[in-house]
């Protein structure tokens, strides 16, 4: 069997959002996916809330983001953080460059799926 290899780094820039999602449609699974989120020089007020029955880690894969929200301070690249739920945070770029951030996610231990 080949690899299959998905773009998400160039859907991500192309979006009106800057987030591109590897999930289901692609995959076939429930189970888990992959945002992948890039944010300009500057850009504030990035929502980050998995929703209910899921769970996300949250990746400065470059760059560092200021976060706000139900957690506070300064996310550096290479760290992540874990969240849950209904929490909400928020990511804001103050560097000059371009920063990117990747989620993993899934569904938690007493989590649902919810169609939608």
């Amino acid at each position: 069997m080949s690899l299959k290899t998905y773009e998400i780094a160039g859907a991500a820039r192309s979006a009106a959002n800057g987030e591109h999602i590897l999930g289901a449609q692609d995959t076939g699974s429930h189970a888990c996916y992959l945002l992948y989120g890039v944010m300009r020089p500057g850009e504030a007020e990035r929502r980050i809330c998995p929703g209910a029955g899921h769970e996300e880690l949250v990746l400065a894969a470059r760059g560092s983001f200021l976060v706000s929200g139900c957690f506070s301070g300064e996310l550096q690249e290479g760290s992540a953080f874990h969240i849950s739920g209904a929490d909400i945070c928020y990511l804001e770029n103050r560097g000059t460059d371009e920063a990117v951030y990747c989620i993993a996610g899934g569904h938690s231990s007493a989590g649902h799926h919810e169609s939608g």
